[in-house]
């Protein structure tokens, strides 16, 4: 595996904003050629059934994973998901690690394809996602000092 290239976070985003009280506050890092990693340990209060990560955690989760994936060198290349489509294979255990991968699949112009995955503590696959991601039209570009709005790689 090459070097881990950390990804900037936000302040306030649900999954990896840093300053948001009831958010994940994920980190991702760049592993790979258009592939991007994350590992969290989520605790009881994202669960859905007992012992067992809401769905919509989940869902959460693979969105982001997908989406820092097509963004792939450029931090500021801010897409948004245009579709998602889940599979849940097993639970996904609360107070246990997780590892979450996504991988960029082909870019068309403005529109991405884009793969997420959940792996389990024992290294099955506990959910996947397909996304189809499409660039957000009129977000201002170079102009914008997104570090002064939170959004920067911050120390581990």
């Amino acid at each position: 595996m090459s070097e881990r290239a950390k990804q900037p976070n936000s302040l306030h985003c649900f999954v990896c904003g840093l300053e948001n009280p009831v958010g994940l506050r994920l980190a991702f890092y760049g592993v790979e050629q258009d592939e991007v990693v994350s590992e969290i340990v989520l605790p009881a209060h994202y669960q859905g059934y007992p012992g067992i990560v809401h769905g919509g955690i989940v869902a959460s989760m693979l969105d982001e994973v997908v989406g820092r994936a097509a963004m792939g060198d450029d931090d500021t290349h801010f897409m948004m998901t245009a579709r998602l489509k889940i599979r849940y294979r097993k639970p996904v255990p609360v107070e246990q690690p997780l590892r979450l991968i996504g991988k960029l699949v082909q870019r068309h112009g403005k529109v991405t394809e884009a793969r997420g995955e959940v792996w389990l503590p024992d290294g099955s696959l506990g959910a996947e996602a397909e996304a189809v991601l499409v660039d957000i039209p009129d977000l201002p570009g170079e102009a914008v000092d997104w570090e002064s709005l939170g959004w920067k790689v911050y120390p581990d």
